[in-house]
């Protein structure tokens, strides 16, 4: 029994992703051409405006956005949203930081107001 040799087993992904779909052939993954673009740096100040975008987007408050496309309720909840992370970073955040948090929420607080009267 110790002359046995031990079997292995080979596990082989054959799922097709669409990373697997753009790669040319013969090319690894780390052989990837490099994004045109790179993502910008996650900071806090870029956290902050990505969640004002998305309350402006669901405003109706971007140029590119139809009318029907407004919902109030997802605004709402992007602008609670950024209300919950003022009240628990509070003393944590430098100068410009607060600052910026502070005027995108009354900003966006006022829109709201008037697109919910404008609702009405």
């Amino acid at each position: 029994m110790g002359d046995e040799k031990e079997k292995g087993f080979r596990v082989t992904d054959r799922r097709v992703s669409s990373t697997d779909e753009d790669r040319t052939e013969g090319q690894t993954p780390s052989e990837e051409p490099p994004s045109s673009a790179a993502a910008p740096a996650i900071d806090f100040n870029t956290f902050i405006l990505s969640l004002s975008t998305s309350a402006l987007m669901h405003l109706g408050e971007l140029p590119e956005m139809k009318e029907a496309e407004k919902n109030l309720a997802l605004a709402k909840q992007s602008i609670d949203c950024l209300a919950l992370l003022e009240e628990k970073t509070k003393g944590n955040l430098t100068g410009e930081e607060e600052r910026l948090l502070s005027e995108i929420l009354y900003d966006l607080r006022m829109r709201f107001v008037a697109a919910t009267k404008a609702q009405s």
